[in-house]
C-alpha cells in the first residue's frame, strides 16, 4: 500500500513538474518573440531612416543638374540674342549700302541714257555720211556696192585660198617630219619583232601512195568505195595516171584534210569496203574536231589569252585550216596579235587587249553557217555573242572600216593587219584584181579637169599624175594631190599606201631646118 501512494506521489509529482516546465518555457518564448519583434522594428526604423536620407540625397542632386543645365540654355539664348542682334545691326548697314548703290545706279542709268541718245544722233550723222560718200565712190568708180563687194570677196578669197593651202602645206612638212618618223619608227621596230611563216593557199590536196594497185582498192567493185568515201567526206578524189598519188579537190580545207586522214587509215589498216569507210570517217572527224579545240587552247595559251569562250576558241583552231589570199590564217591571226601587243606596248596602250582583238580580229571567216555578213561585222557579232569587252568587239568590226572606230585599237588592228598582209611574199593577189587596181588608180585621177596623163608605178605603190602647164598653177598641185589622195582613200582598197606625185611641167619645143 506504501508502495503505491509512493508511486501515485511520483506520477504527481513529475506531472506537476512538466506543468511547470511547459508554463515557464511558454513565458521565454513570448519574451524572446517580443524582443525579436523590438529588435526588427528598430531595424525597419533604420532602414526607413537611410533611404529616406537617400532620397534626399537624389533629389538634390537632380535639382542641381536641372539648374545646371537651365544655366547652359540660358547662357546659349544669350549669346544666340546676341549674335542676332550683331546680325541685325549687319543687315541693316547693307541694306544702307545697297539703296545707296541703288541710288547711284539710277545716276548711272540717266547718264547712260543721255550718252544713247547722243550715240543716237552721231550714228544718223555717220550713216548720212557714209551714204554720200558711197554714192560719191559709185558715181567715180562706176560699180555699185554689192558689184564692188563681190569683186572684192572674190580677191580675197583667191588670197585666202592660196595662203590656206601655203599654211596647210607647212602644216603637213611639219608633220611629216615628226609623225612620220614616229610612225616608221613604230612600225619597222614592230616588225623586226615579229616574224612568221606564210603559206600558199590551194584547193587540192596531193595523197601519196605506194603503188597503183593501191587505186584499185581504193576505187572499188564499179567504184563503190570512191563513191562512198566522197559522200562521206565531200571532197571530190581524182585517181588519174599520176603515178604514186591521187588527188583531193575540195574548197573547205577541213574536208580535205579529214579526207587524206582517213585515206591513211584505210590504207595501213587494208580494209577498204563502204561500211568501214564510214566508220572511219566518223572516227577522223571526231579526232579533227579534238585537233581543232587543242589548237585553239594552245594558240590562247601560247598567247598568253584567257577566259575566251570555249566557241571562240573552236573557232580560233579552225583558222588553221583556212588561208586568205594564200596566207594561213592561224599564222596571219597570231603574227597581228603580236603586232597589235608591241605597237600598243609602244603607244603606252594594253598591250593584253591589243593581242585579244589582234588574234580574234578574223573570227568571222571560219563560221559554222557562213551568213551573207563582211567577215569584220560577221566577227564583232561572234564576239559580241560570246560576252567579249566593247572596245574588243568594236576593234573588230573596224578594222576593214566596215563599223564606226570608237576604240583606240581599232586602228592598231587595222595597221597591224595591213602589216601582216603587206609582207613580200605573205600574200598572192590575183592578176585580174592587181590590174583592175592600177586601173581604177590610172582613171580616178584622169577624171580630175588639167590632167593629160596617169601611171600607176611600183606596183600600185605611186601614181604619177601629169598636168597641164597652161591648165593648173604650182600652187594648185599641191592641192591637187592632197584631193586624189583623198578620194582614193575614200572610194579604192589597196593594201599599204599610195604615194600621189602630181607634175607640172613646161616645154618648149622648135626645129632646126
Amino acid at each position: 500500500m506504501d508502495n503505491i501512494i509512493i508511486v501515485i506521489a511520483s506520477v504527481v509529482a513529475f506531472a506537476l513538474g512538466a506543468l511547470v516546465a511547459q508554463v515557464m518555457a511558454r513565458r521565454n518564448a513570448k519574451s524572446r518573440a517580443n524582443e525579436i519583434v523590438e529588435k526588427a522594428k528598430l531595424e525597419a526604423e533604420v532602414l526607413k531612416n537611410n533611404e529616406v536620407i537617400k532620397g534626399k540625397e537624389a533629389g538634390m542632386a537632380i535639382t542641381s543638374e536641372a539648374e545646371k543645365q537651365a544655366n547652359a540654355r540660358l547662357a546659349k539664348v544669350q549669346s544666340s540674342e546676341a549674335k542676332v542682334k550683331q546680325r541685325e545691326i549687319q543687315l541693316n548697314q547693307l541694306q544702307g549700302d545697297v539703296q545707296r548703290r541703288r541710288n547711284e545706279l539710277d545716276t548711272l542709268k540717266q547718264n547712260v541714257d543721255k550718252q544713247t541718245a547722243v550715240l543716237e544722233e552721231r550714228k544718223k550723222d555717220v550713216d548720212r555720211m557714209e551714204k554720200s560718200v558711197r554714192d560719191t565712190l559709185e558715181h567715180v568708180s562706176g560699180l555699185s556696192a554689192e558689184e564692188a563687194k563681190e569683186k572684192l570677196v572674190e580677191s580675197l578669197k583667191d588670197e585666202a585660198k592660196t595662203a590656206a593651202q601655203s599654211y596647210i602645206n607647212d602644216i603637213m612638212d611639219d608633220a611629216k617630219l615628226t609623225a612620220n618618223k614616229e610612225a616608221k619608227r613604230i612600225i619597222v621596230e614592230t616588225i623586226q619583232r615579229v616574224a612568221t611563216e606564210t603559206a600558199v593557199e590551194n584547193a587540192v590536196t596531193v595523197f601519196h601512195i605506194e603503188n597503183d594497185e593501191i587505186k584499185g582498192r581504193i576505187i572499188g567493185r564499179e567504184g563503190r568505195n570512191i563513191r562512198a568515201l566522197e559522200a562521206a567526206t565531200g571532197v571530190e578524189i581524182i585517181v588519174d595516171d599520176t603515178p604514186e598519188a591521187i588527188v583531193l579537190s575540195g574548197f573547205d580545207p577541213v574536208r580535205r584534210e579529214i579526207a587524206r586522214l582517213a585515206l591513211h587509215q584505210l590504207v595501213a589498216d587494208g580494209r577498204i569496203h563502204p561500211a568501214r569507210i564510214e566508220e572511219v570517217v566518223a572516227k577522223v572527224r571526231r579526232q579533227v574536231e579534238e585537233e581543232i579545240i587543242e589548237t585553239g587552247k594552245r594558240t590562247a595559251i601560247d598567247l598568253g589569252i584567257h577566259g575566251l569562250h570555249p566557241e571562240l576558241i573552236r573557232l580560233i583552231g579552225k583558222m588553221k585550216y583556212r588561208s586568205s589570199y594564200g596566207q594561213n590564217l592561224l599564222q596571219h591571226s597570231r603574227e597581228t596579235a603580236n603586232l597589235c601587243a608591241i605597237m600598243a606596248s609602244e603607244l603606252g596602250l594594253n598591250p593584253k587587249k591589243a593581242r585579244r582583238a589582234g588574234l580574234l580580229h578574223d573570227i568571222g571567216k571560219v563560221p559554222d553557217d557562213e551568213p551573207e555578213l563582211p567577215h569584220a561585222t560577221l566577227g564583232m557579232k561572234l564576239a559580241e555573242k560570246f560576252k567579249e569587252k566593247p572596245d574588243i568587239c568594236n576593234a573588230i568590226g573596224a578594222h576593214h572600216d566596215e563599223e564606226e572606230a570608237t576604240s583606240l585599237y581599232a586602228p592598231i588592228v587595222q595597221v597591224c593587219d595591213a602589216i601582216s598582209g603587206a609582207r613580200p611574199g605573205a600574200r598572192r593577189e590575183i592578176v585580174e584584181a592587181y590590174i583592175k587596181r592600177l586601173n581604177d588608180l590610172e582613171r580616178l585621177a584622169l577624171s580630175y579637169p588639167g590632167v593629160v596623163k596617169t601611171y600607176a608605178i611600183q606596183a600600185g605603190r605611186e601614181l604619177r599624175v601629169i598636168v597641164g602647164a597652161d591648165k593648173i598653177s604650182d600652187a594648185e598641185t599641191e592641192q591637187l594631190s592632197n584631193e586624189i589622195a583623198k578620194k582614193i582613200q575614200d572610194e579604192l582598197t589597196y593594201p599599204g599606201q599610195v604615194r600621189i606625185t602630181v607634175i607640172r611641167e613646161t616645154r618648149a619645143v622648135s626645129y632646126a631646118k
